[in-house]
């Protein structure tokens, strides 16, 4: 899935400075939605640890994992690259939900 840029165009009508503006501009919204993420799973853990719930919910990981998979195909993105970042960011939300418990 290819979209145009914030000024409409399509990256075939982009010279390299400006795809490489692209690309700093998708990387910060990336790093953006991470921190979005992080937030919430904290939230999360302070739930879980308000309510004596388990760090660990592997029903929940797996629908995660599911949908991850499910939203790699919808964008006809690698469904294994997708899975293993969503995996890092599972486990790295464990690791601190256990750290702050």
């Amino acid at each position: 899935m290819v979209d145009n840029d914030a000024n409409g165009r399509h990256p075939d009508e982009m010279n390299l400075a400006e795809l490489r503006e692209e690309i700093q501009t998708i990387d910060r919204e990336i790093v953006e939605k991470i921190a979005q993420r992080t937030y919430v799973a904290d939230t999360i853990a302070q739930v879980k640890d308000e309510q004596g719930l388990p760090t660990t919910d592997e029903q929940q990981e797996q629908a995660v994992m599911d949908r991850a998979g499910e939203n790699a195909e919808r964008f006809d993105v690698d469904a294994n690259l997708v899975k293993a970042v969503f995996r890092l960011l599972i486990e790295l939300n464990k690791v601190e939900q256990r750290e702050n418990r």
